[in-house]
């Protein structure tokens, strides 16, 4: 890399603020905030985070502001209700659509804009209220009527069924992260060469280091130190959800949080009063977006846009994996941070995070790596060198990663935001077919009474053509043809279920299977 010395101040963009709130984790009707409550908290914990009491004047002229989508309530213009809030004027303003990857991505947006001239000010926000949404709901509050929420529209949001998957991915039940998430989990240990024991086991310490963390950490939602023994042993307190995932590591998206990051030019920065000992400079990051259908997808145990993200990220900013000071990976499950530690390298001993993990600090949905943000900062500022975030979307679908650093980089913004497609060839895919197939991957879904309930399988046939199919609920045996665990999963280390042959019987909208 060619060293380019940075003069213009003007187009170097840096990190000046930084916010986070966490509210109501007693769930009651009378700690309940709104959404933009918490944000606007968030947001104004930021500006005096950057400039003390200049902090409203930097608010004011504020020339754009990002929100991350929302979840837990509708809002028709959320930014431009932001930007009136804080008698800003901004001609950028942007809600985007869902995805946890949003929050790196519109950070990078942001530093490009600054690098570019177009922008001098501006704020990433995010924030849920989930926890007291379905606390209100339980003690029969309507948020809109009777505690003066907004009503514009007000409620949860509406999404449209394509959201979910493509037809073929609906048809086989592929249609939540916690049925998909474990599919390329058990696709990975296949490749690894890992028993199911091994892979639990590894799942287990990440997830009771990030617990570590998110207890040092003032806004986690679980601030609580959890053994790796606990958080791999299945039973009553931590059942089974979809195998290989006890409730333990999957996300918590009941939450009350919020972040925000304010990003200016260096000149800006110095112009408003910014302690130099504050300034956090965004060098920039990269994205990728797979094939949006999982099944059109080359396979389940590795990912390329996360790979391709990874890699074109650390290339533009000239730093290799192992001369990162700081990083933070997203982790709604385990499988996201086992492929990025995988890809970069990192001992098995690493902990790559700084907030705490989706579990044990919280999983504001699409906002998470908002918060990654703004721990990251925190430990640039103690002194740490280069951070990278890294932030997860759809269904290992959306990749975007940030550099963050202590000194400005040599060639200024070195970032790319517009994300690349890295979609690559996948196997034909038909319906579901009848007779003997090889399991790709499979998933089994628990009740909440710890008994297999329902399997979901991706499959090839003798030519190598891809099939997904549902059992139909209740279907125990099925289940069980499919299950890592022959006793169930508190009882035995499992065995593998990747690579076995299976006979299927097509019925009219779920398959029976055996084991051959």
């Amino acid at each position: 890399m060619s060293v380019v010395t940075v003069r213009d101040e003007n187009r170097l963009p840096v990190l000046v603020g930084v916010g986070q709130v966490r509210g109501n984790r007693d769930r009651t009707v009378a700690g309940a905030r709104e959404p933009i409550r918490l944000i606007l908290d968030a947001l104004s914990a930021a500006a005096s985070d950057a400039a003390g009491s200049g902090g409203c004047r930097l608010l004011r002229e504020v020339d754009a502001i990002d929100v991350v989508h929302v979840a837990s309530w509708g809002y028709h213009d959320l930014a431009g209700m932001l930007a009136e809030r804080v008698a800003a004027r901004p001609p950028h303003t942007f809600g985007a659509p869902v995805g946890g990857h949003r929050p790196a991505e519109l950070l990078d947006r942001a530093a490009a804009r600054v690098a570019a001239g177009e922008s001098r000010v501006s704020v990433v926000v995010g924030g849920e209220a989930q926890a007291s949404v379905a606390a209100l709901a339980r003690a029969g509050v309507d948020p809109a009527t009777d505690l003066g929420w907004s009503a514009e529209p007000g409620g949860p949001p509406a999404f449209s069924p394509d959201e979910l998957g493509s037809p073929a991915m609906q048809a086989a039940g592929l249609v939540l992260p916690t049925r998909v998430y474990p599919l390329f989990e058990n696709a990975l240990r296949h490749r690894l060469g890992q028993t199911p024991a091994e892979a639990a086991a590894w799942a287990a310490e990440l997830y009771a280091a990030f617990s570590r963390v998110a207890a040092d950490n003032p806004v986690a939602w679980n601030p609580e130190v959890r053994p790796a023994a606990e958080i791999a042993e299945v039973g009553p307190g931590n059942r089974m959800v979809c195998e290989p995932y006890p409730l333990a590591v999957n996300a918590m998206p009941l939450v009350d949080q919020a972040a925000a990051v304010i990003v200016t030019s260096l000149a800006a920065a110095r112009e408003y009063g910014v302690d130099e000992e504050q300034i956090v400079h965004v060098w920039g990051g990269a994205g990728a977006v797979d094939a949006l259908d999982v099944l059109a997808r080359p396979g389940y145990g590795r990912s390329a846009a996360l790979e391709s993200t990874l890699d074109r990220c650390l290339a533009a900013g000239g730093v290799a994996a192992d001369a990162l000071d700081v990083v933070d990976v997203y982790s709604c499950f385990p499988v996201v941070p086992k492929l990025v530690a995988g890809h970069l390298g990192l001992p098995r001993t690493a902990v790559p995070s700084v907030t705490g993990g989706h579990s044990a600090f919280g999983g504001p949905l699409s906002s998470y790596s908002l918060h990654a943000v703004v721990a990251a900062a925190g430990r640039l500022r103690a002194g740490r060198g280069t951070a990278l975030v890294h932030a997860n979307g759809g269904y290992l679908t959306y990749q975007h990663a940030v550099l963050l650093g202590r000194e400005p980089h040599p060639g200024g913004y070195i970032g790319d935001p517009a994300p690349v497609d890295t979609a690559g060839p996948a196997p034909r895919v038909v319906p579901p077919a009848g007779g003997d197939a090889t399991v790709e991957t499979a998933t089994v879904e628990h009740r909440r009474d710890g008994s297999p309930a329902q399997a979901f399988l991706i499959a090839r046939t003798a030519d190598g053509a891809r099939f997904a199919a549902q059992t139909a609920p209740g279907d125990a045996a099925s289940a069980q043809a499919l299950s890592l665990y022959a006793d169930g999963p508190a009882n035995g280390a499992g065995s593998e279920v990747v690579g076995r042959r299976v006979r299927v019987a097509v019925g009219d909208t779920h398959v029976v299977v055996d084991r051959i």
